[in-house]
């Protein structure tokens, strides 16, 4: 029955991730090498060193014709300068160089004038612009040097990160392993879908709803399936999950009542087990910590909401420096809020809100939300703003960080 009175004593946010980190001390995992078309989103697992300059070699940067910068000195409309045309790689004084963008600068042109500011005769082009020794040519390693570091680890690899790395030759790269992620949903009342026969029933939508945020991480979710309210059955499939995975998610069971066996099913299984339970946020508050094996398991509640700010908290950090991400926050705005909300003194709270653009101006629209159990509170969000736990509330008007999760709305003006 003591099971049944509550939390004594809550954890503050920030004590309870410093305490789970501190006692679990993340690694990154290892790394692999994977074909450069396959390494979009991934993790870099070292510094990439740019293996040859870029460019490799003087280039024109424009169409035009290659001489000798001052062969062109003076030049206008009105008096051209007319120079010879040369077939050779070598363009001596009083000749110029036909040349495309990004073929080579030959020996002895020191710019490149704008096939615009030319004008093509039989058997030469008259200059009618001068330029700048220089001008128009981009120099062999402007771009990147030899031996430079081209992408830092750590960096997720995006489009424009493959372009460059294609550009310096490199057809591997090497990135860290994705971390697997174990995901039970405990509850004698969960159904999977399509599997709904009687009244009372609930669809197990959690497990998409984490297995999607650990996708976004670039993790790789396992799904075991549904655990009934029972010891055995929830120890089987941690056992299952910390052979499997290299972090294990549960959702459900996690809070004072007396089908709540989760937390106490992992102490049971070894040391530290359960390192936090109970966290002073809203929602999320029965959210547990611990640790098996070397390995993090999350214990979110079984409400959807509060399991996503539970992961969003607590899994998301851990997840990116198994990753060896080590610096990849939300995107931020600031916005007015748009009406006064309630706080929780001694708890902060994540308020679910969409950022809206009007006239220039950023505003945040509280959804109106009672439990951690409405998913359109999420669906209708695209971003959240955390009330401080010494703030009663925020008032309307007062400038807010809001942390997106989608693009922000646009309303017409």
């Amino acid at each position: 029955m003591a099971r049944l009175k509550g939390f004594e004593k809550l954890t503050t946010v920030d004590n309870a991730l410093s305490i789970f980190l501190d006692a679990l001390k993340p690694k990154r995992l290892q790394a692999e090498s994977v074909p450069l078309a396959d390494a979009v989103e991934r993790a870099t697992a070292d510094n990439i060193v740019a293996p040859m300059d870029l460019p490799r070699f003087d280039r024109s940067a424009v169409d035009g014709y290659a001489i000798r910068a001052d062969d062109a000195f003076e030049a206008t409309q009105f008096k051209p300068r007319t120079l010879k045309l040369t077939r050779e790689e070598i363009v001596r004084k009083g000749y110029a160089k036909e040349v495309w963008t990004g073929n080579p600068v030959p020996e002895g042109a020191t710019a490149v004038v704008m096939l615009e500011h030319t004008r093509k005769l039989k058997n030469g082009v008259e200059i009618v612009m001068p330029v700048t020794p220089g001008e128009n040519i981009s120099r062999k390693g402007e771009d990147i040097r030899k031996g430079e570091v081209a992408i830092e680890a750590g960096t997720r690899v995006n489009t424009y990160h493959l372009g460059l790395l294609a550009a310096l030759g490199v057809s591997e790269v090497g990135v860290v392993r994705k971390p697997r992620v174990a995901i039970i949903s405990t509850g004698n009342e969960l159904v999977e879908l399509g599997k709904v026969t009687s009244p009372g029933q609930i669809i197990n939508s959690n497990r998409f709803l984490v297995s999607g945020l650990c996708r976004e991480l670039g993790a790789e979710p396992e799904y075991l399936g549904i655990a009934r309210d029972d010891e055995e059955d929830i120890r089987m499939k941690i056992v299952e999950g910390l052979a499997k995975a290299d972090a294990v998610i549960t959702t459900g069971g996690t809070s004072v009542g007396t089908a709540d066996l989760v937390p106490l099913v992992i102490s049971e299984l070894g040391k530290p087990g359960i390192v936090v339970h109970g966290v002073a946020m809203r929602p999320g508050m029965p959210t547990a910590l611990g640790i098996l094996k070397r390995k993090p398991v999350f214990v979110l509640s079984g409400y959807p909401v509060a399991a996503a700010f539970g992961f969003e908290v607590f899994a998301r950090p851990v997840i990116l420096r198994l990753l060896g991400v080590q610096n990849e926050p939300r995107p931020w705005i600031e916005g007015r809020l748009t009406r006064r909300v309630a706080g929780a003194l001694g708890r902060r709270v994540y308020l679910r809100v969409k950022a809206v653009e009007q006239k220039g101006e950023l505003h945040a629209e509280p959804i109106l939300a009672k439990g951690s159990g409405l998913l359109s509170s999420l669906t209708k969000a695209n971003g959240y703003v955390i009330i401080p736990e010494n703030r009663e509330g925020l008032e309307e008007g007062e400038t807010v960080t809001v942390h997106l999760f989608s693009p922000i709305a646009r309303k017409e003006d």
